[in-house]
């Protein structure tokens, strides 16, 4: 029963963590701003942004809940947990899509377009 519920759990953490991320990376004059990259690293290459936002995640995480009744296994309960992330905005120019980075802990969590500039 243990093995099932965490096999579940690993599925949708799985598909959390997937939708959330892309594999995209961010150019800026020649060089490629990607995954893992610090924070200064990408002001090195790409200068400052136009904007930086604070934004929360919601991450799923268990909570295991002790039974009330004696040797009665304890509940597995799947939250979502507000992780706190960093967006910082560049505008590509006129015609392009604004590319979006997200920071988690100092480095590029995600890399992705939003809105095209008109």
């Amino acid at each position: 029963m243990r093995t099932l519920a965490a096999s579940a759990l690993f599925l949708f953490a799985a598909g959390m963590h997937t939708g959330s991320a892309s594999a995209q990376s961010l150019s800026c004059g020649g060089t490629l701003s990607s995954v893992g990259d610090s924070k200064f690293s990408v002001t090195q290459r790409c200068g400052e942004p136009v904007s930086k936002e604070f934004v929360c995640v919601p991450r799923p995480q268990v909570i295991w809940v002790p039974s009330n009744y004696p040797g009665a296994p304890a509940q597995q309960i799947v939250t979502q947990q507000c992780v706190p992330m960093e967006d910082w905005v560049y505008n590509r120019g006129q015609g392009n899509f604004l590319g979006i980075v997200r920071f988690y802990n100092g480095a590029v969590e995600s890399v992705r377009d939003g809105e095209r500039v008109r």
